[in-house]
């Protein structure tokens, strides 16, 4: 499998949101980033609505 076509500082923001390290996302298959971040943003989401 190769890397995910992003630019590094895509990479940074996505390792940031997501709190894992940058070499796991640029190595993390397509569906699951896709995944993960609709997680992400649910939980962001859920937080907001909270408040």
């Amino acid at each position: 499998m190769r890397p995910l076509q992003i630019s590094a500082e895509t990479a940074q923001k996505l390792a940031k949101t997501l709190n894992v390290p940058l070499e796991q996302i640029m190595h993390m298959p397509q569906h699951i980033l896709v995944a993960k971040l609709a997680e992400a943003e649910a939980a962001e989401k859920k937080k907001e609505t909270k408040e």
